[in-house]
């Protein structure tokens, strides 16, 4: 995942190099923009907040998160078409 700190809404603003980008307002600063990225991937993936965590890339913009109980196909169906929404 390819995030951005700081923009001008929460939004999945799509794909690139096989990466799914996200954009948050909230600031990269303590933690604020991490958790911004989590909650907006538990909604637009509906699922809960405790399903996904942050694994590495915590003070880079790549990031590499963890989501568990869902399988793997259906996780993917979720990110293509949150993806598909964004662009």
């Amino acid at each position: 995942m390819i995030a951005r700190a700081g923009g001008r809404k929460n939004e999945v603003r799509g794909e690139h190099a096989g990466a799914i980008k996200v954009s948050v307002t909230a600031a990269p600063e303590k933690g604020k923009a991490n958790a911004a990225i989590l909650e907006l991937l538990a909604e637009v993936l509906e699922l809960r907040r405790g399903q996904i965590t942050l694994v590495a890339g915590e003070t880079n913009p790549r990031k590499t998160f963890l989501v568990c109980e869902i399988e793997a196909d259906e996780l993917e169906r979720r990110l293509r078409i949150a993806a598909a929404e964004a662009g």
